[in-house]
């Protein structure tokens, strides 16, 4: 893309710890980060195969930032409600599917840097998007249409994005949480909620899954800690600020009431998962 003027129109549309993030007509801006080529290249190969629900490549602007295509709807904290009934679960979990479909072919090399990693694909692995949830979704009604924020993409298993998305999904949170937060009228049945999910990605069963969310928790947590000590933001600001002992309360939690979304598990109506209360972590 050429350098252009900017438009009468520009809006902000969030603001990251290491950067600001700016509408300005029908474009994204974006800083761009090391990892930037990395989901450039993913990017462009998605717009090659015609995949339809990721934001395209224009280029840079004169401030060295990456500019994408915007995707027209709703995103951000609006998600959250869009995936509270079965049948947003269903489509969200089938637009999942697709997009692992649709990079299954991609095979960059192992020397591509991501945010988190330097890696490619090893055997059934693809780039997973890294932080799938309702928050980076773009939604036209009940319907998801896009994809974004592609920043954590990077190689792994299909599960990872599986699991991670289930995390806040299922989602693995008290109820306090679930009602206050993130936009339940009842506390959820997180085994039920597990079982729609699964089915409508291709799962053929749930074994395994409470595992996986457990050990995606887990890797998190390290994650944030390994970049905070290298200084990347902003990670660096989270775990000044507490973020690592909220990320180990949410472990703990999980542990603690994994009954409640495994099979034979459902609701204690005593117990109820509760145990504290804070707003999401997305």
């Amino acid at each position: 893309m050429t350098d252009q003027e900017p438009v009468t129109d520009q809006e902000p549309v969030t603001a990251r710890e290491f950067g600001r993030v700016e509408r300005i007509g029908d474009t994204v801006r974006r800083p761009a980060m090391p990892w930037t080529p990395a989901v450039h290249g993913l990017l462009l190969y998605l717009e090659d195969i015609g995949y339809p629900h990721a934001p395209r490549v224009l280029g840079f602007d004169e401030h060295g930032r990456e500019v994408l295509t915007w995707i027209e709807g709703e995103s951000g904290p609006d998600g959250w409600g869009k995936v509270v009934d079965d049948r947003g679960l269903r489509f969200f979990a089938r637009l999942l599917r697709e997009y692992h479909d649709a990079v299954a072919g991609y095979r960059p090399p192992a020397a591509t840097l991501w945010s988190s990693t330097t890696a490619g694909p090893v055997g059934d692995e693809v780039v997973c998007h890294g932080d799938f949830g309702p928050w980076n979704t773009v939604w036209s009604g009940a319907r998801p249409i896009g994809i974004i924020d592609w920043d954590h993409a990077r190689p792994a298993a299909r599960l990872h994005d599986v699991a991670y998305t289930l995390q806040y999904t299922a989602p693995f949170r008290d109820d306090a949480e679930c009602l206050r937060w993130l936009r339940y009228p009842e506390p959820p049945d997180r085994c039920h909620r597990i079982e729609v999910f699964a089915a409508a990605y291709g799962l053929t069963d749930t074994r395994g899954l409470v595992d996986e969310v457990l050990r995606v928790q887990e890797a998190g947590i390290e994650v944030v800690r390994r970049l905070a000590e290298r200084g990347d933001e902003p990670q660096a600001t989270w775990v000044a600020e507490g973020h690592l002992d909220q990320l180990r309360a949410q472990l703990a939690w999980s542990r603690e009431n994994r009954h409640l979304a495994e099979a034979g598990g459902r609701r204690d109506p005593v117990r109820g998962g509760r145990t504290g209360a804070g707003p999401p972590a997305a």
